[in-house]
């Protein structure tokens, strides 16, 4: 589970970190750790925060203490994504990695942050990574000067702050945002990690065909464009992950409204690419409604039966391919001497006679 925590309710004030808020994670957390689940914490970020827009409330993330637009135009658009285009918003990130030399105090104050969540979960078993931004945005810098350059900084400074307290959950790492998510190559830089034995970072890219993005189906010559933006994003992600350090990769979010038509089956061969290559997955979103898997009155909608699937959670060699069908699953693990493995079976697949 990617469970989403936010900046601004972490630090409210600069140097304070809410323990109230904190302990309301935890007991989220707790829900899915009774329930079986594992839990990716997710420090998300829309827009860079609820502040660039004084009183709307567009976008999520930053604390209002941390947010400098320098009083530039901020429009009003029908598509939020848009909204990243607009020079107020471009401005509160280029503050944030003081492009504009005005705030290094900001990105200080984020890794601190996230030393305060490592600290406060370094010894829940339940949580098992923490995904340190998502989709980053660099304002007026992009491309591979700004994933090479602030955001690898970012994420090492981050990744040396989570490591005085907390040596063994796994520390995701986003590319941008912006053009990745639709296939092009990343130019995010390897991130060291200083605990003893095997690095624990893992590359979380997230995937949004641009035909899907904008609202389109999975049929036809659109289905034929997103099959080869697929092909590209993968072959894209498997040489960042080499150029990384040969490091693990999650799908850390990909959807879409589940009403167009083919998207079933677009959701199904996501899967399918993520199980050929062992990759771990985290469909968006959770919401009731037409991109989620129950309705508004809670009842499972056409994505359960393409979610609710068999597959390996763990196991004591490196996993492989994997193979899920409804009513199938193999999968291939490493050689050696122990070879155990825990695998989910969906409740419809269960015998009847109350084993797991």
């Amino acid at each position: 589970m990617r469970l989403l925590i936010s900046w601004q309710a972490v630090e409210p004030e600069p140097g304070h970190y809410d323990d109230t808020y904190l302990d309301a994670v935890a007991e989220r957390v707790d829900w899915y750790g009774e329930r079986g689940y594992h839990v990716m914490l997710d420090m998300h970020q829309d827009l860079y925060g609820d502040s660039v827009i004084p009183g709307v409330g567009t976008g999520n993330g930053a604390p209002a203490w941390a947010t400098h637009t320098d009083g530039l135009p901020i429009g009003e658009h029908d598509m939020w994504e848009l909204y990243y285009l607009d020079p107020g918003v471009i401005r509160a990130f280029d503050n944030f990695w003081n492009t504009t030399g005005e705030h290094p105090e900001l990105r200080t104050h984020y890794v601190n942050a996230w030393k305060a969540v490592a600290e406060r979960f370094s010894e829940d078993p339940t949580v098992i990574a923490y995904d340190l931004m998502n989709e980053p945005y660099g304002g007026s810098l992009q491309g591979p000067a700004f994933e090479a350059g602030p955001l690898t900084a970012l994420y090492q400074d981050a990744t040396d702050a989570i490591r005085t307290v907390d040596t063994t959950t796994w520390v995701c790492v986003e590319p941008q945002a912006m053009g990745v998510n639709w296939g092009t190559p990343s130019g995010l830089g390897p991130i060291n990690d200083p605990r003893e034995g095997e690095p624990r970072v893992a590359l979380c890219p997230h995937l949004y065909p641009l035909p899907l993005d904008l609202g389109g189906g999975y049929t036809g010559v659109t289905r034929s464009f997103v099959r080869g933006t697929m092909d590209t994003w993968l072959g894209n992600t498997m040489r960042t992950a080499e150029r990384l350090g040969d490091v693990p990769v999650v799908l850390g979010e990909f959807g879409l409204d589940t009403t167009l038509p083919g998207s079933i089956a677009y959701v199904e061969d996501v899967y399918e690419m993520a199980d050929e290559h062992g990759f771990g997955v985290a469909y968006w979103s959770r919401d009731p409604g037409s991109w989620g898997p129950y309705d508004e009155g809670g009842a499972p909608r056409n994505l359960v039966d393409v979610i609710a699937r068999p597959y390996p959670r763990s196991a004591t060699a490196p996993i492989g391919t994997i193979r899920a069908r409804a009513d199938r699953l193999e999968f291939f693990v490493a050689a050696g001497d122990d070879r155990q493995a825990t695998v989910h079976v969906p409740e419809s697949l269960s015998p009847g006679d109350g084993r797991p």
